[in-house]
């Protein structure tokens, strides 16, 4: 696909845990051939490295990347095997990047995991790096924007955050999983969660059952 054509979702992963929740987001994005420019911002790397040992590096985010896709949520490596030749990477320090820039085409922007921080720099306008610069742009330009928090508990000023943020057009997505689809292993509450993200951008997936009205449907498989 030529950069004419290319109109990506921006994939910003912020310092909060729930790594696995990005790679779901990203592999689910991928599968359904859509273009992903990924920013993962100098917090996140840190939880990354806790949560994976996993250390994102710039210089090698393509080696980096292969490796915390393929893995699974219960930490196992070459669970599954990403192709992530559709995925741009821009360093989060980049405010010179594509995304920075509203007259660059993408289709929306996926905050996944994002911390009370990020909340709160992109419900202000802060832009104090590529991830909140991108998020500031989605929204001026009234472009999808959901924002997949992960925190609890949530202080009274977050909470206002995240109403200020829906009130400017942003789809706060708590990162909550839930048992009605049947979830058997961490995959599942993981996709899940990804899954419900990926409704609110409108890009279909198949992963996790969904509900048909039918009482005790997931629990006889």
């Amino acid at each position: 696909m030529s950069q004419q054509q290319r109109r990506p979702w921006i994939v910003g992963v912020s310092g909060a845990s729930g790594t696995p929740f990005a790679a779901s987001v990203l592999r689910g994005l991928l599968a359904a051939g859509e273009s992903v420019d990924l920013v993962v911002s100098r917090a996140s790397r840190l939880t990354l490295l806790d949560e994976t040992g996993i250390a994102f590096r710039d210089a090698h985010w393509q080696e980096d990347l292969r490796s915390w896709l393929a893995r699974g949520a219960d930490g196992k490596p070459d669970t599954f095997r990403p192709d992530i030749g559709g995925v741009r990477h821009w360093a989060a320090g980049d405010l010179a990047a594509g995304p920075s820039s509203g007259s660059y085409p993408a289709k929306g922007m996926l905050i996944v995991p994002a911390s009370t921080a990020c909340v709160a720099g992109v419900s202000l306008g802060l832009s104090k790096d590529l991830l909140q610069r991108a998020a500031s742009v989605t929204l001026k330009e009234r472009r999808k924007l959901v924002v997949a928090v992960r925190e609890t508990p949530l202080s009274g000023q977050t909470l206002k955050q995240m109403v200020a943020l829906d009130e400017a057009g942003a789809v706060v997505l708590p990162a909550s999983p839930a048992f009605y689809a049947g979830a058997t292993h961490i995959q599942d509450l993981v996709d899940f969660v990804a899954g419900r993200v990926l409704d609110a951008a409108g890009v279909p997936h198949q992963l996790y059952r969904r509900w048909e009205g039918e009482l005790g449907a997931a629990s006889r498989g």
